[in-house]
């Protein structure tokens, strides 16, 4: 007889969180993993930078020198990579292929630049959510009230907020975080929808036909 729990045999997908600083991703992020725990993993990425005090090698980063980050580029080892503030950050490709396989989802909290990437070594995979905030004047004052900022870099952060919003229209969504609790409701939402569409959902075909034979 066909199985009623057919939806959990599926491949897991990517899901996108971007948004300039002060918009909440991280905050949204990290309310997401506790709502879906055991559903979905955070990516950890692979990074030249030295560990900062509390931090554990391979639960917040993979640390690693220079030649070894070269080296995982040069063997096509990283889904996408970057230098920020002269150090370099990548996504491991077969950790995240690996947690995919299990049906688990991979949450990237992300720019657009590494998003493009993503984008263009596993399209089918990718689910792309952008957070902005409800005003300018909203962000500044997020921003300004996180306290971690000279009034220097607020301004910077500001300035380049305006380049990250500018790439809005290339995410499958868009979420307006004036709300916390709301936008987490419709984060999650969308991911819930995502497991759900039929291409995602590899034990269809066997359960349709299996249906199918039993109506005779």
């Amino acid at each position: 007889m066909p199985h009623a729990n057919v939806a959990a045999a599926r491949r897991g997908l990517m899901f996108v969180l971007s948004s300039p600083s002060g918009a909440g991703k991280s905050t949204l992020s990290r309310l997401l993993l506790d709502e879906e725990t055991g559903s979905l993993n955070m990516s950890i990425s692979t990074t030249t930078r030295l560990p900062r005090p509390g931090e554990i090698d391979g639960e917040h980063y993979h640390f690693v020198d220079q030649a070894t980050f070269d080296a995982k580029i040069e063997a096509d080892g990283f889904l996408e990579y970057a230098k920020v503030f002269g150090n370099c950050y990548g996504t491991p490709a077969a950790e995240v292929e690996a947690t995919l396989n299990t049906g688990r989802d991979v949450l990237f909290d992300i720019d657009w630049q590494g998003t493009q990437q993503l984008a263009q070594k596993m399209p089918k995979d990718l689910v792309r959510v952008f957070i902005l905030p409800p005003s300018a004047e909203e962000l500044a004052r997020r921003l300004q009230g996180r306290g971690q900022d000279s009034p220097e870099v607020v301004a910077l952060r500001m300035s380049k907020a305006t380049d990250e919003i500018s790439h809005w229209a290339e995410y499958d969504y868009v979420v307006i975080n004036s709300d916390l609790t709301q936008a987490l409701s419709q984060i999650r939402a969308i991911l819930h929808a995502e497991r759900l569409k039929r291409d995602r959902q590899a034990g269809l075909v066997p359960f349709v036909r299996d249906l199918m034979a039993g109506l005779g």
